[in-house]
């Protein structure tokens, strides 16, 4: 009887609501958020062009889309192209062309952008019936940073390949098994005298069709500091480069190292740049396995066989292809077949006497020998041999 008085309560149910609500209230808010973002891509794209576009890169899309819901930004640019500006000293480069430009950012980090590009890359030289073209199986880059003021920048390429093109053909220039650069401020800020690292790695790489030295596979690693900058504003290369000399900057290389089969070269050293925008100044470099640098670069066939003038001029400046025939004529007259005697003994004597010009040493566990590495007003040579010369940097 007592309990007819006195029935249950019916609890209420609004409680079981309430999480799916405020659930339902924060994808609303959410998705409101995250489509009011995206709405600004293009806008902020726009004023990365016009940033670029001071550096001398004028990029633009054949379409632009943007994906990625509901927890990162996916930036998808179609035909892409850019046109290059000033981008050198001889302004040699003009248009290039991608298919794709895939650019990722995470909305719980969105100062990490990282962006994929499909190949190939096709540049187009100015005033030039000729293109470039760069291919790879995967290339991908890392930007951390605000647009305005990027802290460090990473590019991978895989299996990279450079070929130039004619009107009768294809050339192909080099390869690599994988090209990786890092780059980051170490000292300063983007507004105030930045000093920038760089760190390059070329793995497995070859280009017969630069030198016959580099037919062979090859490793390179390069770390290099750079100051003198009074700011990363957007500004072309060459007006940075014209920047650091007036500053008295200096480009400093950390370390480097090249190895082919069982040669191995290392250098540091820091070098400045004229007003004429030539590298000046001098590494110190030792080579273990010296004795394959010396046909590899040519020299041997200076008096082993008849060499054009340019050659000669390229290697031993001031000596004329004439002068080598006539003392080789010259012999041959006092003694008959001496002059080929000579020629045939010349490698292994020039190799030796190249040797003598360094001072020995070990490398890795190697015997080596050190030599100066000297850059004057952009001539190259190791000791007295001219190697070549180096382009202007503005």
């Amino acid at each position: 009887m007592q309990d007819d008085l006195h029935p249950p309560r019916r609890r209420s149910r609004w409680p079981l609501f309430v999480m799916p609500g405020l659930l339902l209230v924060l994808a609303v808010g959410w998705s409101a958020f995250w489509f009011y973002a995206s709405s600004q891509v293009s806008t902020q794209f726009d004023r990365w062009r016009t940033r670029e576009a001071q550096s001398g890169r004028v990029y633009d899309c054949g379409k632009l889309t943007v994906g990625g819901y509901p927890f990162r930004f996916e930036v998808r640019c179609e035909n892409a192209s850019v046109n290059l500006i000033s981008q050198t000293a001889n302004r040699r480069f003009g248009q290039g062309r991608l298919p794709e430009i895939l650019a990722v950012a995470q909305i719980y980090n969105p100062k990490l952008l990282i962006a994929e590009f499909e190949g190939p890359l096709t540049v187009t030289e100015q005033g030039e019936q000729q293109s470039l073209t760069i291919n790879w199986s995967k290339a991908q880059s890392s930007v951390y940073g605000l647009p305005v003021s990027p802290e460090r920048i990473a590019l991978v390429v895989d299996e990279p390949s450079l070929e130039a093109a004619t009107a009768s053909g294809r050339t192909p220039l080099g390869r690599a098994k994988q090209s990786e650069l890092h780059g980051r401020i170490v000292e300063g800020s983007a507004s105030a005298n930045p000093v920038i690292e760089v760190a390059w790695q070329l793995m497995q790489a070859s280009a017969n069709a630069l030198h016959p030295a580099l037919s062979e596979a090859f490793d390179a690693t390069v770390q290099a500091r750079m100051s003198g900058l009074k700011d990363f504003r957007p500004k072309p290369w060459p007006e940075r480069f014209r920047e650091i000399q007036a500053e008295n900057g200096r480009i400093e290389i950390l370390q480097s190292r090249l190895q082919q089969g069982a040669m191995v070269a290392v250098a540091t050293g820091s070098l400045g740049i004229t007003p004429q925008g030539m590298l000046d100044g001098e590494l110190q470099m030792v080579v273990a396995g010296l004795e394959k640098i010396v046909p590899a670069l040519g020299l041997d066939r200076i008096l082993e066989q008849g060499v054009p003038q340019e050659t000669l001029d390229r290697l031993a400046p001031g000596l004329k292809a004439e002068q080598v025939d006539k003392a080789m004529g010259a012999l041959d007259r006092l003694i008959p077949g001496l002059g080929n005697v000579v020629r045939q003994r010349a490698p292994a004597a020039l190799g030796a006497g190249v040797a003598m010009l360094g001072q020995k040493t070990t490398l890795e566990g190697k015997s080596a020998q050190a030599f100066p590495l000297r850059f004057s007003d952009g001539a190259v040579f190791l000791g007295p041999i001219r190697l070549g010369q180096a382009p202007p940097l503005f």
